[in-house]
């Protein structure tokens, strides 16, 4: 646990690096965002662009399982899960059982991991498939409480929230030093539950990773 808890300690460090240069770019304006994400219930819907400007609204989906992933690429517990951690290729594993993966970018401008070339850069470097929608006023991140990234939800066919909290429960974001001695991810274990027709074992879990970098 010393080695985990060492690991967090640099990884918080470098959490508030700010970007060198940041390119101008237009603004991309998330939509205003009704209620307020409560396990048990209705998940908010929401209509947000990808890289490309292409809107993707959550309630498209419905009938699939869906995982919203809040999402940072200069974020230092990002980097570690999407290379060594329980993220490395996680969304293609699930895509590949009919799950959606959203990851969900709610930094501002200026702030660390905000840019459509900076996520363009992200998905490169993690090998992403799946889309990264950008949230730069943060009003989606703040109806779904998101206060970490990584922060993960899961989403069940009927478009109730059944899962909200951390990846898994190995805070050094590498998977090395689970709590407990045993790794879990609770992403795939709400999935293999909900699939099964089982109540989620575990809902709720503490996040852990960066600060979401919101404009104010």
């Amino acid at each position: 646990m010393r080695y985990a808890s060492l690991v967090a300690v640099a990884l918080l460090s470098a959490c508030d690096s700010k970007p060198k240069d940041i390119a101008p770019e237009a603004p991309v304006i998330a939509p205003a965002v009704a209620g307020h994400a409560a396990l048990g219930q209705p998940a908010p819907d929401f209509t947000l662009s990808d890289l490309n400007g292409k809107p993707v609204r959550l309630s498209s989906f419905r009938g699939k399982i869906v995982v919203l992933e809040w999402f940072n690429p200069g974020c230092p517990f990002v980097r570690a899960s999407h290379t060594s951690g329980s993220l490395v290729k996680a969304a293609q594993k699930q895509a590949a059982q009919g799950v959606v993966w959203l990851a969900i970018n709610s930094g501002g401008p200026g702030k660390q991991g905000h840019g459509i070339d900076t996520n363009r850069e992200g998905a490169q470097r993690f090998a992403l498939q799946h889309p990264i929608l950008i949230d730069e006023n943060g009003s989606v991140g703040r109806v779904y409480g998101a206060e970490r990234t990584p922060h993960m939800y899961v989403i069940d066919q009927q478009g109730m929230l059944r899962y909200e909290g951390a990846i898994d429960n190995s805070p050094d974001g590498e998977g090395k030093s689970p709590e407990g001695d045993r790794l879990i991810d609770f992403v795939d274990s709400a999935i293999q539950d909900l699939n099964s027709g089982r109540p989620v074992r575990t809902p709720k879990t503490a996040p852990y990773g960066c600060s979401v970098k919101y404009a104010s």
